[in-house]
């Protein structure tokens, strides 16, 4: 069995003179977070039907209103056939020898010999632009991420973009996430990805791509992760813009951020207004998007929800306006909204040495001045069964494109959940919450057959999903997945 993938090297050295000693700077950062860098999986994606045998298999299900239920369980010495078109096409107990008879002659057989199979992992919350490295210096400031936006639009600009971002998508790939929902990115590269691995063109997850995110004037995001919205008019044109070029998933900034803040009250400070994001919703609704927004302040997620938001990212502390919104909400698509926590991101941001992940001073200031309001209201959330989700807010500084399994630890060990609750929200809840249920999330027949396969149990040790024995995505499995560790930063995430 081998990796699927080929390597290659490109040196951008050449293209840093005449771009300023600061953009230069940011340029080199980027250049070196993929200096090994694989395209993404871009081996021959096809599907060659077979079945995994002996295979114990995690079950976790829906409990009350939101989240999953406390306990999982396990079934014991199951099999799970997958068909030529890349569906899960049988579950049953291997010592059931009619049904292992029935099975054609031409499925490959694969032993899992008593490990352990459960859904593919989704990550709801993923920004491909950076591996997780330190932040380089300046990056949150406005003026060279105007000179990195142009950078990114030049022909020498796109190539680079588009080979991190593939880089980057086979790292989710290779830890185990087979789906992710992407939520700020510098242009359209993973709608050109996504729709490449639906062909069978390269091999990858499933992908929900955002394109920019839509901001206010000057705000969170902007100008490089971001379409400015100043006016109504200009908020539906930027709604078809990222619909032309192939976003299904739309994500607005309804408050300043930690990274970009430029202000020591910025992150959670109300950015758009809320008719401006009820025109967004309404206008991606039509189309069947689901819509995110950035909140980190109680009134922030209170008037994105009032505007019909799907999704919360990152949250805040909550009061029973907000929770009842978060239960029923009429402007959604679905009828209710669920929060995303990043616990991820906030916890690198005000638990590890400043200088060794790379925040200015008044990043530092804002997030520690929202970080006890954003716990405060993750385990308010759990408390009221909410509908919660994982998300890591990947290429944040110390959040890795490989470490989904750490936002699962997080949830158990600062909100209250159960290890059971947590998958489950990482698989089935994050399934639903993203409308893709009747696709994916589940080991059930018919569903896609996304799946991983770890040598221990999860529901006894998370940690056990760092290191899958194997990957499906699309029914088709990636032998022996190994994503790219970066040491200094798992050494300094364990403290956590």
């Amino acid at each position: 069995m081998t990796e699927n993938g080929t390597s290659g090297r490109r040196s951008a050295s050449h293209m840093l003179s005449g771009l300023g000693s600061t953009a230069s700077g940011i340029i080199g950062s980027l250049r070196a977070r993929f200096p090994e860098c694989k395209p993404a999986c871009r081996a021959s994606a096809e599907h060659v039907p077979f079945a995994i045998h002996h295979a114990n298999i995690i079950r976790t299900r829906k409990g009350i209103d939101g989240l999953g239920m406390k306990e999982g369980s396990v079934d014991n010495d199951m099999s799970v056939v997958i068909s030529e078109d890349g569906t899960i096409k049988a579950v049953f107990p291997s010592s059931d020898t009619a049904r292992m008879k029935k099975i054609p002659a031409g499925y490959r057989s694969i032993d899992a010999q008593g490990r352990y199979i459960m859904p593919g992992l989704i990550n709801a919350h993923v920004h491909v632009f950076g591996s997780g490295r330190r932040l380089s210096s300046n990056m949150g400031d406005k003026g060279p991420q105007k000179t990195l936006k142009h950078f990114t639009t030049t022909v020498l600009g796109r190539a680079m973009i588009r080979r991190l971002t593939r880089y980057n998508i086979r790292q989710q790939l290779l830890s185990g996430v087979t789906t992710v929902r992407t939520l700020g990115d510098i242009a359209y590269d993973l709608a050109d990805l996504r729709d490449d691995i639906q062909d069978g063109t390269v091999m990858g997850p499933r992908i929900l791509a955002s394109g920019p995110l839509l901001s206010a004037p000057g705000g969170h995001g902007a100008p490089l992760i971001a379409l400015e919205c100043p006016d109504e008019e200009s908020a539906l044109a930027n709604v078809h813009i990222l619909l032309d070029n192939g976003a299904n998933a739309v994500k607005i900034a309804a408050t300043g951020g930690v990274i970009d803040s430029q202000e020591a009250d910025e992150a959670g400070r109300p950015q758009m207004s809320e008719s401006l994001m009820r025109i967004i919703c309404t206008e991606a609704h039509k189309a069947g998007i689901i819509v995110a927004a950035h909140a980190q302040s109680l009134e922030g997620v209170k008037t994105a929800l009032r505007a019909g938001v799907d999704t919360i990212e990152h949250g805040s502390d909550l009061d029973k306006e907000a929770v009842a919104l978060f239960r029923h909400n009429p402007g959604s698509l679905k009828g209710y909204s669920a929060l995303i926590p990043t616990l991820s991101t906030i916890l690198a941001m005000v638990s590890l040495d400043q200088d060794k992940i790379g925040i200015n001073d008044t990043a530092r200031a804002n997030a520690e001045r929202i970080a006890e309001h954003m716990l405060a209201g993750y385990r308010e959330a759990v408390a009221k069964n909410l509908h919660i989700g994982v998300g890591t807010d990947a290429a944040m500084p110390y959040v890795t494109q490989y470490n989904t399994w750490r936002e699962l630890d997080f949830l158990v060990r600062y909100t209250g959940m159960t290890a059971a609750q947590a998958i489950y929200a990482a698989t089935a809840g994050n399934a639903e919450i993203l409308n893709i249920s009747d696709v994916t999330g589940s080991l059930d027949e018919g569903l896609s057959a996304d799946l991983l396969v770890t040598e221990g149990n999860p529901l006894e040790n998370l940690r056990t999903l760092n290191n899958p024995s194997l990957v499906v995505t699309h029914g088709i499995p990636v032998w022996r997945p190994h994503a790219r560790h970066i040491a200094e930063i798992d050494e300094e995430l364990d403290t956590l």
